[in-house]
């Protein structure tokens, strides 16, 4: 596992961030949420360990959702640009954040490992073959072992 500090931000700068450990799942999410938030057919999420994540300038504003499940969800962005940074599920003790993975420097080698919330996709998506797919909302476990064993990868 590539364990080298991977650096990110929003659009304007004012945010930066350090990664300095493996992920643990990176997926596309074809929710309606995600596809609001992230204003295309789908929103890409890599589950990342708090102790990993490392805010190195910058102030972050957050907005909090309840999802369908009646859990909070919290999205913390840049107060000027706008750009979401990270979402964190209240509810769940699981001590992880979830990055958008297009704010890191580099994201030119993102490989998600699964595909979820497929029966709201957009019509045209096709869900590659060497991904995980799931209909609706897969247990976390489901999402992490998937991305353990796909070797999928993030910005190295």
């Amino acid at each position: 596992m590539n364990t080298e500090i991977k650096q990110g931000g929003c659009q304007c700068g004012q945010v930066t961030y350090e990664l300095c450990g493996a992920p643990v799942a990176l997926y596309r999410c074809h929710c309606t949420e995600c596809q609001t938030a992230s204003g295309a057919a789908f929103g890409m999420s890599m589950w990342v360990r708090v102790e990993d994540f490392k805010l190195t300038s910058g102030v972050l504003k957050t907005y909090v959702r309840v999802a369908d499940s009646g859990g909070q969800v919290e999205s913390s962005f840049c107060e000027y640009c706008g750009v979401r940074i990270y979402t964190q599920a209240l509810r769940l003790d699981s001590g992880d954040l979830v990055p958008k993975p297009g704010t890191l420097s580099k994201s030119d080698n993102l490989k998600p490992s699964a595909d979820i919330w497929l029966s709201s996709k957009q019509n045209w998506f096709e869900p590659p073959e060497d991904t995980r797919h799931f209909d609706g909302q897969p247990l976390l476990e489901a999402l992490f072992e998937s991305h353990q064993e796909s070797g999928s990868t993030v910005g190295d």
